[in-house]
C-alpha cells in the first residue's frame, strides 16, 4: 500500500495509471481510485469526488503521459466517484460516458452523463478498446469495464480489494448483484482494477469466492428464522456474529438486500412485525 497516496500518478501497465483521490474513510478505504487509459487520447475512469486538487491531479499526470484527456468513463455515479467529472470536463472538454444517475438514491451524484452506454458497448481507440459491461447490484446504473488488451476489469464498486462491498437497498439488488458476477465470472479477465485498493491478481477466483461468500451469508440467514417474526436489528447479530459489531449497522443494509432477494424467491415474508419464513 506504499504507492497509496493521494495525488500520486503510479503507472500500473503501459496503458494505465492510478491516481488515488483525497477521499479516505470508513467506506472508500485509502480513498477512491481513479484511472487514466492510454498515453495519447486519455479515458479518465471514475474522476472521484467533487476536488478541485484531485482534478489537477488527474490533468497533471495526463500532460506527464504526453496525451489528452478526451473521455471520462464513469462505472457509477455515487459521490465518492463521480462529481469531479463536471470539473474535469469543463477544463477539458472531455465527453462523459456512462449511466445517468438514478432516482430515489441520495448517494447518486448530482450530473447527467453526455453519452449512455449500454451493456457490449464499446471505447476504441488505437490503443486500447475499453468494453462496458453492465453490472446492476451494488446500485442499477453500475457498469465494469474490460481492458481488451489486457484483460484487466475495473469493477467500480462491484469489487473491491480487501472487502465485500456493501448492498443497499432500493438501488442496490441482491439478487442482481449476484447474477452480475455470475456474468463476470464468463468473461476473459486476468485482473482486477477496482474502485477501491490495490490491483487485485487472479480475478475469477475473486468472482467465485464472492458468489460463495454472498450465498454463504444467505444460507445463514434462513437458518437464523423462523415461522417467527424477527425484525433486522435482531437478526443482525445472529448474523454477522462473525463481523465486528461496529459494522452492524451497515451490514444492516446488505441483510436486507439478502432478505428481498428471499421474498422475491417465496422463502421469506415481510409482516408487521418483522421478518419470517414462509415454509
Amino acid at each position: 500500500m506504499s504507492d497509496m497516496i493521494a495525488g500520486k500518478a503510479v503507472v500500473l501497465s503501459a496503458r494505465v495509471t492510478r491516481v488515488l483521490a483525497p477521499n479516505p474513510g470508513f467506506m472508500t478505504g485509502p480513498g477512491t481510485n481513479s484511472y487514466l487509459i492510454g498515453t495519447q487520447d486519455i479515458a479518465v475512469l471514475d474522476p472521484g469526488p467533487a476536488s478541485e486538487a484531485h482534478v489537477d491531479a488527474l490533468m497533471k499526470a495526463a500532460a506527464e503521459l504526453g496525451g489528452r484527456i478526451r473521455w471520462i468513463v464513469l462505472t457509477h455515479t455515487h459521490e465518492d466517484h463521480a462529481p469531479a467529472a463536471l470539473l474535469l470536463r469543463e477544463k477539458t472538454g472531455a465527453e462523459i460516458l456512462g449511466q445517468s444517475p438514478l432516482e430515489g438514491d441520495p448517494a447518486q451524484a448530482t450530473l447527467m452523463v453526455d453519452k449512455e452506454l449500454e451493456d457490449g458497448d464499446e471505447l476504441a481507440t488505437a490503443e486500447f478498446t475499453l468494453q462496458a459491461i453492465h453490472t446492476p447490484g451494488h446500485v442499477g446504473n453500475h457498469l465494469c469495464y474490460r481492458l481488451e488488451e489486457e484483460a484487466l476489469l475495473f469493477s467500480g464498486d462491484h469489487l473491491i480489494n480487501g472487502s465485500t462491498v456493501v448492498i443497499v437497498p432500493p438501488s442496490g439488488n441482491m439478487k442482481d448483484y449476484l447474477a452480475s458476477l455470475e456474468k463476470l465470472s464468463h468473461q476473459a479477465i486476468s485482473r482486477i482494477a477496482p474502485g477501491h485498493g490495490t490491483l487485485i491478481d487472479n480475478a475469477q477466483a475473486l468472482i467465485q469466492y464472492t458468489i460463495h461468500h454472498r450465498l454463504a451469508r444467505e444460507a445463514k440467514v434462513l437458518s437464523k428464522m423462523s415461522p417467527n417474526a424477527i425484525t433486522l436489528d435482531q437478526l443482525v447479530p445472529l448474523v454477522y456474529d462473525d463481523v465486528n459489531p461496529a459494522l452492524h449497522p451497515v451490514a444492516c443494509f446488505s441483510l436486507l438486500a439478502h432478505l428481498i432477494k428471499l421474498r422475491l424467491e417465496s422463502h421469506v415474508e415481510e409482516i408487521a412485525t418483522g421478518w419470517r419464513l414462509t415454509n
